[in-house]
């Protein structure tokens, strides 16, 4: 899940030309912790981090669970 949450994240920050300092102030990080980040380091790093990284720049993620019908 956070690999796919790091690639919507480096997508935005693409698209919208964010600096790493921007995100980190939006987001309420460090920018050395965005660029880390961004830089594919997820150490230490919860999925938490990365959501609330998302939300700042206007983003919702939305987690989806269903059950899977059994074939047998």
């Amino acid at each position: 899940m956070q690999h796919a949450l790091l690639k919507r994240l480096r997508q935005v920050v693409r698209a919208e030309s964010l600096t790493h300092a921007e995100v980190a102030e939006k987001g309420g990080s460090s920018r050395t912790r965005v660029t880390a980040i961004l830089n594919g380091n997820l150490d230490n790093v919860s999925t938490d981090l990365l959501i609330r990284l998302l939300s700042a720049l206007g983003y919702r993620v939305k987690v989806s669970v269903s059950r899977i019908d059994s074939a047998a």
